[in-house]
């Protein structure tokens, strides 16, 4: 695959994955944009394939936190959490 093909692939997965960025897409998809813009004329291959290698890194640390965000949810919505023991465990004395 070209680079420029990867470069477009990679920018069109990172605004897919903006749609439920904490701070809102439009933020998102403005930084997004403003990143690849200010690089818009880089020509050096090398160069180029580090930053394609930092956005795929930037895709997997969004899907991480979107991992973390639904556990997070999912645990306050099942699990009680205990601020302290209703009881000291058996056969410890507490004088």
């Amino acid at each position: 695959m070209s680079q420029k093909s990867r470069v477009l692939n990679l920018y069109k997965t990172l605004l897919y994955m903006g749609r439920e960025y904490p701070l809102g897409y439009q933020y998102f998809r403005d930084r997004c944009h403003k990143a690849f813009a200010k690089n818009r004329n880089e020509s050096n291959g090398e160069t180029i394939e580090a930053m394609i290698k930092r956005g795929e890194f930037v895709v997997k640390e969004i899907e991480a936190l979107y991992r973390l965000k639904k556990y997070r949810t999912l645990r306050k919505r099942y699990y009680k959490e205990e601020l302290e023991p209703t009881a000291p465990p058996r056969g410890m004395d507490l004088k």
